[in-house]
């Protein structure tokens, strides 16, 4: 029995495998968190098929192309949005100047004193 295994070709394994089988320039893409790999990191072999997919539209990006929103009253409520969509209801105390950030959304309000 044990000659019959060493007679056996599929037992032969190559000691080095000398070619990468996948596509190394989409492991330099850096994702919105900072992720990155090394060329030599194991965890490579997952894009062995396909590239590395990221979304270059970062939600912080497209939070900052919306232009503040006028406020007359001095103290306004964010919900995010409607229903399920949103988030907790928050209010924003506008009395100080400048631009006030939802902690939430991220969406930003300004006291209007123009009509005053």
């Amino acid at each position: 029995m044990g000659m019959a295994l060493r007679s056996n070709k599929f037992w032969c394994f190559p000691a080095y495998v000398k070619y990468r089988l996948y596509n190394t320039e989409s492991i330099a893409e850096v994702t919105h968190t900072g992720q990155t790999f090394s060329r030599n990191d194991p965890s490579v072999v997952r894009f062995a098929l396909s590239k590395k997919l990221v979304n270059r539209q970062f939600a912080e990006k497209l939070i900052s192309e919306v232009p503040p929103i006028a406020s007359k009253e001095h103290v306004i409520s964010c919900d995010g949005g409607s229903g399920a969509l949103g988030h907790p209801k928050v209010y924003i105390n506008l009395d100080q100047p400048g631009n006030h950030a939802c902690g939430y959304c991220g969406l930003r309000f300004y006291l209007d004193n123009k009509g005053h």
